[in-house]
């Protein structure tokens, strides 16, 4: 139990150091390989039946179920679990008597340990790594793989709704094991196939982001730059009005007041209003 609880720190603490590198997804799949076989051996399995495998609240959110199978039974009817459909005519390579498949949802981990530049996830990534369950006691079980000789496998991914115009956007990317990616187009809405074990999802460009982003800038900019420019024409409307009515009391002030033209003599001289108070004689 001790070991456990170790194995799971160093999983968490490569995660959280090393953002989505093949060293913290190994540990993890070697972890959560070693929870599912456990849940096999505690439940005495029967051939075909599925079974959840718990994990400590530190790994809430995520999913991990298992089931064995005889590799003849994957042969004539395949293996349609969780939400990964193997199709019949599918061997393990190299053969193996019995075989253990693991089952991942990683939920609201999946941006913790995977990751795609210039990408964005917009579903949980699920996955399934097999396993040769011919001794599920035994340490080191070793990991095997598939050959299809048929149809490739089917992902399901039943919680996503997409809007028309993200469908074409949309794309399906594989994890392998060793870290590679690989890109595909969905075949039909909320489904991708794959030809060999793996972690998928469903991922969308950053583009469209960015573009808007760059849109809200470029609007920002533009209402700033007419904001400014309407008040500079108001502040050299409201000048000139001011320049106007200075002008205007100045011409007044240079006109001064008007005077009659009164006749002294031979003269015609200007004459001012009288605007003195008339004195008042006593008696």
């Amino acid at each position: 139990m001790y070991c456990k609880f170790v194995w799971l720190a160093l999983c968490l603490y490569l995660s959280s150091s090393a953002h989505g590198s093949n060293s913290s997804r190994n540990c993890l799949d070697a972890y959560l390989q070693d929870s599912a076989l456990k849940a096999l051996v505690r439940h005495r399995p029967q051939t075909g039946a599925l079974y959840k495998a718990v994990l400590p609240r530190n790994l809430s959110g995520m999913e991990v179920s298992v089931v064995r199978l005889r590799s003849k039974t994957l042969w004539k009817l395949g293996a349609n679990f969780s939400n990964i459909h193997i199709p019949p005519r599918t061997i393990s390579v190299p053969h193996v008597r019995r075989m253990a498949i693991v089952y991942q949802n990683l939920g609201n981990w999946s941006s913790q340990y995977y990751r795609v530049p210039g990408y964005s996830l917009i579903t949980s990534v699920v996955g399934f790594l097999v396993y040769d369950a011919s001794n599920v006691r035994a340490r080191g079980i070793r990991n095997i793989s598939l050959s299809l000789m048929g149809k490739p496998i089917s992902v399901y991914f039943a919680n996503l709704t997409l809007h028309h115009d993200m469908i074409s956007a949309a794309k399906c990317v594989a994890f392998r094991p060793n870290g590679a990616i690989y890109f595909s187009d969905m075949i039909s809405p909320n489904v991708c196939n794959a030809t060999d074990q793996g972690h998928f999802s469903i991922v969308v460009g950053l583009e469209r982001k960015h573009k808007r982003w760059y849109l809200w800038v470029v609007g920002i900019v533009l209402g700033c730059g007419g904001l400014v420019l309407m008040g500079y024409f108001a502040v050299v409307l409201i000048r000139h009005l001011q320049t106007k009515e200075i002008q205007a009391m100045e011409k007044h002030a240079d006109d001064g007041e008007i005077f009659c033209n009164r006749w002294i003599g031979n003269s015609k001289l200007p004459s001012a209003t009288v605007t003195r108070t008339q004195p008042d004689l006593e008696n």
